[in-house]
């Protein structure tokens, strides 16, 4: 049952606002379903990506998907979450998590920044072509290459930080921005699953196939309930409840991390440390 209502509530999450999906899928594999922190990144990536994918279909038929901006943002984004995961692979379980929950109060600071809400009826991008001549393409690949970092190290999706960069930067109208961040995260979820699971493959361990299938089909299902709440709700109102959520969730996680490392002795600290630094991994290999 745990397993149904949270597949479903990140869906949803996804369905309404073009992210949050994944900033729920972490904590959710960690501390309900009991993955370690590697493998629950891995996955989600994996779940939060094929959600995406599905969930940009419609936005795609109905032309609300820039794709000039999805390939601006989106390639320097998926370099970005190659090297992130690659540091993620070299990192402890702790310092991920630190900040994942760090991630999760940035996020829910985003939602609750009034003046985003101002940016939704700017005028919009060339559809038929390149970012308007106001757009800097320059800020719009850095800022893809830095989220692409960023998310890639802790293993989520990232649209609550792409949505707000394609409405400032891109100049992209809400809906326009929101079909174009679920292709974007489709697209870099795809680099950083692949990557986290070759470090897990090469340390001998896996992904668990079945929760990512189970999560991906709920969350599939959720986000078509996520979009038809989209349309007929106050999605200002709803944002407001779901930032205090991540605040919670983020303070809670970055809590439990810090009285984990002081609950842990100083030398099995540093030995932990020097075993998640290992030189192959650094290379994106090991042993087989």
């Amino acid at each position: 049952m745990v397993v149904l209502i949270s597949g479903l509530i990140i869906g949803v999450t996804l369905g309404m606002f073009g992210s949050g999906g994944s900033a729920l899928c972490v904590p959710i594999l960690v501390y309900l379903v009991g993955h370690q922190a590697k493998e629950s990144m891995a996955e989600a990536m994996a779940i939060v990506g094929f959600i995406a994918m599905t969930t940009a279909i419609p936005y795609a038929k109905r032309g609300d998907i820039h794709f000039p901006t999805v390939i601006y943002f989106g390639i320097p984004g998926m370099l970005g979450t190659y090297f992130g995961a690659m540091l993620g692979g070299m990192s402890t379980d702790q310092l991920q998590l630190i900040v994942f929950g760090i991630v999760l109060v940035m996020a829910a600071y985003v939602m609750l920044d009034n003046s985003i809400r101002k940016k939704e009826d700017v005028e919009p991008a060339n559809i038929a072509g390149t970012p308007s001549h106001r757009s800097p393409l320059l800020k719009i690949t850095l800022e893809g290459a830095i989220v692409g970092l960023l998310t890639g190290f802790v293993g989520v999706g990232g649209g609550f930080l792409i949505v707000p960069a394609l409405v400032v930067l891109a100049k992209l109208p809400m809906r326009l921005a929101i079909g174009s961040s679920l292709a974007i995260i489709a697209i870099k979820s795809s680099v950083g699953f692949a990557k986290y699971q070759y470090d897990l493959m090469a340390d001998e361990r896996t992904a668990d196939p079945e929760t990512i299938v189970t999560f991906a089909l709920l969350g599939t299902l959720g986000s078509v309930a996520g979009k038809f709440i989209n349309v007929r709700t106050n999605q200002q109102s709803l944002k407001k409840m779901f930032a205090i959520f991540l605040i919670l969730i983020g303070g809670f996680v970055i809590l439990d991390r810090l009285r984990n490392i002081m609950a842990t002795p100083k030398g099995e600290r540093q030995s932990t440390q020097s075993a998640s630094l290992n030189p192959n991994q650094m290379l994106g290999g090991g042993e087989r």
